[in-house]
């Protein structure tokens, strides 16, 4: 039988750790343009030469593997909660019998709705800077790497870690596993994940915590309709990759 009641409880103290690390993350990138303000020490030549933080002597490659063995942990503990607690994989959006959970269709539609999603997002970016609102870039701007083995750490780890342990949490579980073990509306819920979605995006300025949970609902929007965690994993990656490779690599910035 399943432990609906565990099962939500473990999912609380995940999204409680995730949030709390994200704070975290917020207020060290806070503290970059302070470090390039603050620390400073005159030279021979009384020139000031900043000193790098503890966070900027940091690799990219470092803080993405960072990034990625604390989400993929969560990630590994979350899913052993499913197994645990015998939650039926068909509440959390892997249904085997149905081939537009999983399989070639489910693929074609989450790339779709990637893509879609990133024109949305870029196009949000456009319109908040003409408003002169403008995106915090900082924390984007420091993940992107600087080397082939960063990028390939980048698109072929961490951002599929990232997508995949997020949605399991904010679309997987908040979602459809609630709706199901205690029969509140999935819209319902929809909201609720995609508020804690934008905040535990913090890092990214007002504009972006905005955007990011405007991101999460369509996200929501799409798990609620296709019953497909694949759907929005693929979509999700695809949008975080689009990002990295049009403004990190091609240099391209929509906000």
């Amino acid at each position: 039988m399943t432990d609906w009641t565990a099962f939500a409880g473990v999912t609380g103290v995940v999204l409680g750790l995730l949030l709390a690390l994200a704070r975290l993350s917020q207020d060290t990138v806070s503290g970059f343009s302070d470090d390039l303000s603050s620390e400073q020490i005159p030279n021979t030549n009384s020139t000031p030469e900043r000193v790098p933080s503890s966070t900027e002597r940091l690799s990219p490659v470092t803080v993405l593997l960072n990034v990625g063995l604390s989400q993929g942990l969560f990630g590994v503990l979350l899913f052993a909660a499913v197994g645990f607690t015998a939650v039926p994989m068909a509440a959390i959006g892997i249904d085997t019998a149905d081939p537009g959970s999983v399989g070639g269709v489910a693929v074609g539609v989450g790339i779709a709705t990637g893509i879609g999603l990133y024109a949305i997002n870029a196009l949000g970016a456009v319109v908040a800077t003409a408003l002169g609102h403008d995106y915090d870039q900082r924390l984007r701007e420091h993940l992107t790497p600087e080397t082939t083995t960063g990028w390939v750490i980048l698109l072929g780890g961490v951002l599929p870690i990232i997508a995949g342990f997020e949605e399991l949490l904010f679309r997987g579980a908040l979602i459809g596993a609630l709706s199901t073990g205690f029969s509140i509306s999935p819209w319902l819920l929809a909201g609720g994940s995609s508020i804690a979605f934008a905040v535990g995006h913090g890092a990214q300025g007002r504009i972006g915590v905005l955007v990011t949970g405007v991101l999460g609902f369509a996200l929501a929007v799409v798990f609620v309709l296709t019953n497909s965690l694949l759907v929005v994993i693929i979509a999700h990656y695809l949008v975080n990759a689009l990002e990295f490779l049009i403004s990190g690599m091609l240099g391209i910035e929509w906000g």
